[in-house]
């Protein structure tokens, strides 16, 4: 189980926000970069940006915040002589151009969410364009894929979605539950290994992460493909330590890839 921080951006600096309304934006850091290099030294793997402004706007806004990042962890990876560090970024994303002018810049995956729903053709156009770099972002509210940054609740369920853009041929499927992130009330646990159970592709869980026990839970189910989290308010309040919270997961996925499978003798 991967815990990733996530770097949301508004207005050049590093928020986070409550249900995701950029009314109740709480500033982090006025220093993206420096952010960026914080989580990595406390043992980040994988860092999860969102571009709030390009959310709302259906273009990119933060482009220089997400230049400074990427420059920060290609420092701190080769200052620490660690492999290539991903990097992973969603809001405002809304034509192919701006996809590859992204990864091109070194981002390791794009997320593409109101896109996929409003667009569908376009994310099959950006799966076949750039195959095992795009994932999608899929933010439900009991079960409705939301859309425009949370500000809109389409009619569409969101596993009837997950497998359609599956068939796309995207990489994962980031599952937020619109009514719990930036609460610290918990990971929705049920509909997430849900919508796990309904398709093959790796998912990352968001939303609601307050504590370890959190993360305990996730990666009591983490069988089912659910393969990563995403952090946010917790670390960044103290709520939930990343690095002794990583080191747990690993420990927790070690000790269930030692375990016999149900059936066996263990032998």
């Amino acid at each position: 189980m991967l815990l990733i921080p996530a770097i949301d951006l508004k207005d050049g600096h590093c928020v986070r926000l409550k249900q995701g309304d950029m009314d109740q934006a709480t500033v982090f850091s006025q220093d993206p970069a420096e952010m960026a290099r914080h989580w990595l030294a406390q043992g980040a793997r994988r860092l999860h940006l969102v571009d709030l402004n390009g959310a709302f706007a259906g273009k990119p806004k933060n482009e220089a915040a997400v230049k400074s990042i990427i420059k920060a962890v290609r420092d701190f990876a080769a200052e620490n002589d660690v492999d290539e560090i991903p990097v992973q970024l969603g809001g405002g994303i809304r034509d192919l151009d701006t996809i590859e002018r992204y990864l091109d810049g070194g981002l390791s995956y794009i997320i593409i969410g109101t896109a996929a729903v409003k667009n569908p053709g376009f994310l099959h156009d950006a799966c076949s364009a750039f195959p095992g770099q795009i994932i999608v972002g899929l933010d439900a509210k009991d079960g409705k894929v939301a859309t425009d940054g949370w500000s809109k609740l389409s009619g569409h369920e969101v596993v009837d979605l997950a497998q359609k853009f599956e068939g796309y041929g995207c990489e994962a499927i980031v599952y937020t539950d619109i009514g719990r992130d930036g609460m610290m009330g918990g990971v929705n646990i049920e509909a997430t290994v849900r919508l796990a159970q309904a398709v093959s592709i790796p998912i990352i869980a968001s939303g609601g992460v307050h504590s370890i026990k959190d993360v305990e839970a996730l990666c009591d189910v983490q069988d089912e493909g659910i393969e990563a989290v995403i952090c946010g308010r917790s670390i960044y309040e103290g709520t939930l330590d990343l690095n002794s919270a990583q080191l747990r997961a690993d420990e927790l996925t070690e000790t269930n890839l030692s375990l016999p499978s149900e059936g066996t003798d263990g032998t």
